[in-house]
């Protein structure tokens, strides 16, 4: 094992625990539903970027490439200052939902460059423009814009021109799990000579102004150890005791709270003289009594100024440990700091070489260090106890009582205190359970300990409510999700026993148990009438519909979800799977997978014909899957919008190995009872009386001549097959517009391969033409599991037209690198996810940096959509792993 393998072996023991320390801090946490006590649930205006550096956060913590211990008692983070901005930069700007044409947007540009999974070494990159920041031009303008026009970002104030702006680089390497070494790089890339404000920040969060009774304060303060070429702040705090940051050379030190200016709040006064903006005030401002003379507080910075040449750089070290260094004035940060951060960056490197094949190019082995980096860092402490938030802090007895009504008030169980993977820590600083699902796949390249403590905390029972339902986002934890943690939890099971040569059946085991009750709450919930044919709600694919459908639609009536159906469909698969995998060492498993088996029946039997009417999902003209409406007056309408909701129906495949029916006697008796005795279901699904390749069985929704049709759809380039993926809806409605009009109110779906023009759920997503990875990821699995049992016997034309023949295990290689050249550089040297931004495509500083947007543009592969949602964007880093670019 190379020096991470063995700390992850360490820390997956218990031995050592070398994930203490992390970039657990959030980006962002104004603006969040935790942090809003509004009486209107404007979580966006609660609290905004402005009121952020004065108060005090309730729940958890932001800064800029910070880090903080696992239950964030203390945080650290560097804050900026250009000398001409208006405010310190402490942490991230962006419109808010509201302000944005397109919903909330970070406006800055700063990138997870490099982690490893203890994060024994990692490095952030800021853009820091030298002049001033600009917060009301962004905003302004932003709040002009119509929802077709293109979003306004900084690289449009003209800031960066002439390259008038700072890189500054921030890394950390553990010289021990207690020991962080840290170093902060400010690079000019401007033609002139220009100042610049390095202050290392470092803090408590406040967990002591809430009407706690036992709560401690605790404290920092100056300590003068009397060496030369250092100055030391010590932390003394309750859980963790003495901690000493170590700054090398003479900053200034500066002191205040981690309290709330009330003051600036126009609150009655009360709490401390000195708050969490005093060093802001004293910078900024001038304001020198607004720091502590006494230099003891819960937030303390040291003060670098400097001065940096044009194209020249400089750096500020630090380290944070809980030992006393010895007094050696020639090396104030201990003899041994250079040449552990060198040692971290080559086990970073040597750990790297073991996951990211050498066969692939340079580039595309920086593209998917990049993309894990960002998974890694994209790590958060997530503070939220929904009882609490809606009863308010003893002491707070202000909040209106429709709070008690209102958001969330029926998940008061749900309490989370814990490190969760966020879809993108500035646009959705918290969890969302199947997003965090497909997060797990790539985690599981690198940490598989972690894939699978995530997926297991989703289904405790602080998280899990106690009817089965998985939460889904603070926003609506009710929100129903498609339901793959299933999914999810078998492949880290099986990529994980692969990797280490040993299942860890315990976990697997945990999880079943635990989905056996979700599943039962699908059943009863979101299957009301018992005819296997499920609703569910907007799922996910937030304005896929021609209506909103997690409301009342406005016919009246109800919608059969093809995609709804065809989740659960896969989620029985699934269990399935997961119930004949346990059962190679307990029989008593082959009795739940034989009836998991017996429900994928019914539902494939409702998918394709709905019983003895007739009326199934299947459109055999059209050759695809639609959504059907049932109006009030006992009308049945498909509705035909070409979109992902009639290509989900390809997710539910399993294909059974014929040595693994041999042993699950039990079960193999039980299947061929139904082949030979219910024909009635059997004619519904596919294969399942004739062995395919290596004498597999094949469970499908979809059989081959309805996957010849849908592929000859899907792999079409004017319908769905775009150079850079399968787009969400068909191009076809470009020029045939899906137009339904209920009581003289047109609705309408439009080909958009962009930003939406709607503004269902925010308008911030749009699932009408552009390109999502974890869809796409889905549909390749889906054709390779096609391909086990169809063989190489089974090929496709792709593109539809080409007169090119595949085999469907080459249509998912096809499909794989086509998504994999969002990011690499094309013939020109361009990368298609970069778009027309000729800054990140032509400029050294730049282009070589990778954002992983939440989607891509259906036509050109421009990234769209939150910038940083490495989260489930990262499966590019799996796709990468196993078909190469």
């Amino acid at each position: 094992m190379n020096a991470e393998e063995i700390r992850l072996a360490q820390s997956r023991e218990r031995t050592a625990h070398w994930k203490r320390w992390g970039p657990y801090l959030s980006d962002r946490a104004w603006g969040t539903v935790r942090e809003d006590y509004s009486t209107d649930g404007s979580a966006w205006d609660y609290l905004s970027h402005d009121l952020s550096r004065s108060v005090a956060y309730r729940w958890n913590e932001d800064g800029l490439g910070g880090i903080c211990d696992r239950h964030q008692k203390i945080c650290f983070a560097p804050a900026l200052w250009n000398h001409k901005d208006s405010i310190l930069k402490e942490r991230l700007f962006g419109v808010t939902g509201t302000q944005g044409n397109h919903g909330e947007d970070v406006k800055e540009y700063y990138f997870y460059v490099d982690s490893t999974p203890t994060h024994s070494y990692m490095k952030f990159l800021y853009k820091y423009p030298q002049s001033a920041y600009p917060y009301a031009d962004l905003t302004n303008v932003n709040m002009r814009r119509a929802k077709h026009e293109s979003e306004y970002e900084l690289l449009d104030t003209g800031i960066f021109d002439e390259d008038r702006y700072f890189d500054v680089v921030v890394e950390y390497a553990k010289a021990g799990v207690e020991d962080i070494l840290i170093k902060i790089t400010a690079h000019n890339r401007g033609p002139e000579a220009a100042p610049i404000d390095l202050l290392p920040t470092v803090w408590f969060r406040n967990t002591w102004a809430w009407g706690d009774a036992d709560a401690e304060r605790p404290a920092l303060r100056f300590e003068d150890d009397g060496v030369a070429g250092r100055k030391v702040i010590l932390l003394e705090e309750p859980t963790y005791g003495e901690r000493r940051l170590y700054c090398a050379g003479a900053p200034s030190l500066m002191f205040t709270e981690n309290d709330t200016n009330r003051h600036r709040l126009g609150l009655p006064p009360g709490g401390p003289h000195f708050v969490k903006d005093g060093i802001n005030r004293c910078i900024v401002g001038d304001h020198k009594e607004a720091v502590n003379p006494a230099q003891i507080g819960t937030k303390a910075a040291a003060r670098y100024m400097l001065t940096v040449e044009p194209g020249g750089s400089q750096s500020i070290t630090l380290r944070f440990t809980n030992e006393v260094l010895k007094a050696d004035s020639n090396h104030p940060l201990g003899i041994d700091f250079d040449a552990m951060f060198a040692a971290r960056i080559q086990e970073a490197d040597e750990f790297y070489a073991g996951v990211i094949p050498g066969t692939l190019s340079p580039d595309a082995r920086q593209v998917m260090r990049q993309a894990l980096a960002g998974m890694l860092w994209s790590k958060q402490f997530y503070h939220y106890e929904v009882q609490r938030w809606l009863e308010g802090d003893p002491g707070y007895s202000n909040l209106p009582a429709s709070r008690m009504h209102g958001r969330n008030h029926d998940w008061g169980h749900l309490y989370s205190s814990d490190i969760l993977s966020m879809p993108d820590k500035w646009e959705y600083p918290w969890f969302a359970a199947w997003d965090l699902a497909f997060h797990c796949i790539p985690l599981a390249l690198v940490d598989s300990e972690f894939a699978k403590d995530q997926l297991t905390l989703m289904v405790r029972e602080w998280y899990m409510h106690p009817n089965g339902q998985l939460p889904a986002y603070e926003w609506a934890m009710g929100d129903v999700n498609p339901p793959v943690h299933a999914w999810a939890a078998y492949r880290v099971y099986k990529m994980e026993e692969k990797r280490l040569g040993s299942p860890d059946r315990p976990f697997l085991e945990r999880v079943f148990h635990k989905l056996l009750l979700n599943f039962t709450w699908w059943v009863n919930r979101k299957d009301p009438e018992g005819r296997n044919v499920f609703q569910g709600g907007f799922l996910g694919l937030d304005n896929i519909g021609i209506f909103d459908r997690s409301q009342p639609l406005p016919t009246g009536g109800h919608l059969d979800q093809s995609d709804g159906t065809s989740w659960m469909a896969m989620f029985t698969l699934n269990l399935l799977a997961i119930a004949m995998e346990l059962a190679k060492e307990n029989p008593a498993y082959e009795d739940v997978a034989s009836k998991f088996w017996e429900h994928f029946l019914y539902i494939s039997e409702a998918m394709n014909s709905l019983g003895s009417e007739g009326e199934g999902l299947w459109d055999r003209e059209d050759g695809f899957f639609y959504d059907v409406l049932h109006l009030p007056d006992g009308q049945r309408m498909p509705v035909k919008i070409r979109s992902i909701v009639g290509l989900i129906p390809l997710f539910a495949v399993e294909t059974l190995e014929s040595d693994a029916l041999d042993k699950l006697t039990g079960f193999h008796r039980r299947m061929e009872w139904f082949v030979e005795h219910r024909p009635d279901l059997m004619r519904n699904i596919a294969c399942m009386e004739t062995p395919g390749t290596s004498e597999r069985r094949l469970l499908s929704i979809v059989s081959p001549s309805q996957l010849r049709a849908i592929l000859r759809v899907m792999l079409d380039e004017d319908e769905f097959l775009s150079p850079y993926g399968i787009r969400a809806v068909s191009r076809y409605h470009k020029d045939h517009p899906y137009i339904f009009t209920v009581d003289g109110v047109e609705h309408r779906v439009d080909y958009e391969p962009a930003e939406s023009t709607d503004g269902l759920f925010g308008g911030n997503s749009n699932w009408r033409g552009p390109i999502w990875m974890p869809i796409n990821y889905l549909i390749i699995e889906s054709l390779q599991k096609y391909h086990y049992y169809l063989g190489d016997d089974f090929k496709i034309e792709c593109p539809t037209g080409s007169g090119h023949m595949l085999t469907l295990w080459e249509v998912a290689a096809e499909l794989s690198h086509r998504l994999t050249h969002l990011f690499a550089h094309d013939e020109s040297g361009r990368r298609p996810v970069y778009g027309y931004a000729e800054k990140f495509q032509n400029d050294p500083h730049w282009k070589d940096l990778i954002l992983f947007y939440e989607y891509f543009h259906g036509d050109n592969g421009a990234g769209i959509g939150a910038s940083h949602q490495t989260g489930w964007t990262g499966l590019v880093a799996k796709l990468m792993q196993q078909s190469g670019e």
